[in-house]
């Protein structure tokens, strides 16, 4: 079993027994979280070096010895703003295609279309202990190799931004859905300012007629799902 915690924008915790995985640690002040809600991670993941998603990674990495995942570049960004060199993976982040373990989370960078300073934006496939397998897209408008992905690694559960503007908005975050072919998607990226979708309402319709099959989990700031592999698929 699984956890997934979203605290609000592209914030989220994912856990599995005594292993977690923490993902863009910003917390935006209307959501009413904080950096301390994390506890202690095994590994901070960013997706891209925009305030937005950075957030509180190097303060949670100094704090509780956390290793970073980033691509190459956001890395060495990230370290030269206070991350011990040591806690870098691979010393010096990874890249798009690779995959990396850190208490038994195996974590593979995948490409996303959005802007960076330092870098390239990326976004991330977790492939959890007890064999879930979780799609952190970042920011990123839609692509076609959403399907190869989903046929590759075989995602239940894909955390997908569907705000517009900057990221995918309800049409193309449903029709994502299709193309990765997910059991559950947690919609992400939305609310956080006034020029993004305030709710899920529009995302949720297109997702019952784009892809029917898959199933629109709403997460409220703070609140935690678990979600768990059975024979007849997935159950949360």
């Amino acid at each position: 079993m699984s956890t997934i915690t979203w605290y609000g924008h592209s914030a989220f915790k994912i856990a599995c027994g005594d292993a977690s995985c923490v993902i863009d640690p910003f917390f935006a002040p209307r959501w009413g979280q904080n950096p301390d809600e994390v506890g202690k991670p095994d590994m901070v993941l960013v997706t891209h070096d925009h305030g937005d998603h950075v957030g509180d990674a190097v303060s949670i990495c100094k704090k509780t010895g956390a290793m970073l995942g980033a691509v190459v570049g956001t890395a060495t960004k990230l370290r030269d703003a206070g991350v011990p060199e040591p806690q870098i993976l691979n010393g010096i982040g990874f890249n798009i295609g690779g995959t990396l373990t850190v208490k038994g989370i195996a974590v593979t960078m995948t490409q996303a279309f959005h802007s960076s300073d330092s870098s390239v934006p990326v976004g991330y496939i977790l492939h959890m202990p007890d064999g879930l397998v979780i799609y952190h897209a970042g920011d990123t408008g839609i692509f076609s190799s959403m399907e190869l992905l989903g046929r590759l690694y075989g995602i239940h559960v894909a955390l997908l931004p569907m705000g517009g503007v900057f990221t995918m908005d309800a049409v193309q975050a449903a029709r994502a859905s299709r193309l990765i072919g997910c059991a559950a998607v947690v919609p992400m990226h939305w609310g956080t300012f006034p020029v993004l979708a305030q709710n899920v309402d529009g995302f949720r319709k297109e997702l019952a007629g784009a892809c029917p099959g898959c199933s629109c989990v709403e997460l409220t700031p703070g609140q935690a799902k678990e979600f768990t592999l059975t024979q007849n698929g997935l159950r949360w």
